[in-house]
């Protein structure tokens, strides 16, 4: 008698697609790893297997590329940081303002301790891919439109209003350089100076 093939429950399909998550989460996270090791040029996909402890059939199942991998990255940060942007309110010149500013940044250092490595290599140009930049172009031109929309009415003077990218690179160096070398200082200490920092400069600026 043949044994017939047991049917797929429904079950069965959740804890596939469940595994397939799964799979898909360890390759992203293993692909930021890596970036964070090498740099996107040296990277390979023999990096991210050894680093998720899969084998190679199992990457491409998921991704055709090392490029694509990181696409998938970068599109998972793009997501993530235009939400972080748009949770940006309430901050203006009062105590109240700047301990929503401070509850953001904690936001942001969050995000960045996740995707430093992409936003790194947008930041830097490690990118050539026209694909992925355009992906970073977008995301970060959502986050500096959100800060100038929140920042007070600039000061009339000839020109561009340079304030918003210029608070976004502090922001975005201040969490590399806060997270990349033991200034020993605590992350409260911290989140307290660059709060001050920005609120004082930016939102409650003396003429």
């Amino acid at each position: 008698m043949v044994a017939r093939a047991k049917n797929p429950s429904p079950t069965d399909g959740r804890e596939l697609r469940t595994q397939g998550r799964k799979t898909m989460t360890a390759l992203l996270d293993a692909g930021m790893e890596a970036l964070g090791e090498k740099g996107y040029h040296a990277a390979r996909v023999d990096d991210v297997v050894r680093i998720a402890g899969v084998s190679h059939g199992t990457f491409y199942l998921y991704f055709s590329n090392k490029e694509d991998l990181f696409r998938a990255m970068a599109e998972r940060c793009a997501e993530e940081t235009e939400a972080l942007a748009a949770t940006l309110d309430g901050v203006d010149g009062t105590a109240e303002g700047r301990e929503r500013l401070r509850a953001w940044l904690v936001d942001f250092l969050a995000l960045y301790r996740t995707h430093g490595v992409v936003i790194r290599a947008w930041a830097e140009k490690q990118v050539t891919d026209r694909e992925l930049k355009s992906l970073g172009t977008s995301a970060f031109g959502h986050i500096t439109g959100m800060l100038e929309e929140r920042l007070p009415p600039a000061p009339a003077r000839r020109g561009p209003d340079l304030r918003p990218i210029a608070l976004l690179a502090l922001i975005e160096r201040f969490s590399y350089v806060w997270i990349s070398r033991d200034l020993g200082w605590s992350d409260d200490e911290m989140l307290d100076s660059l709060a001050g920092v920005i609120h004082r400069g930016f939102f409650s600026p003396t003429d």
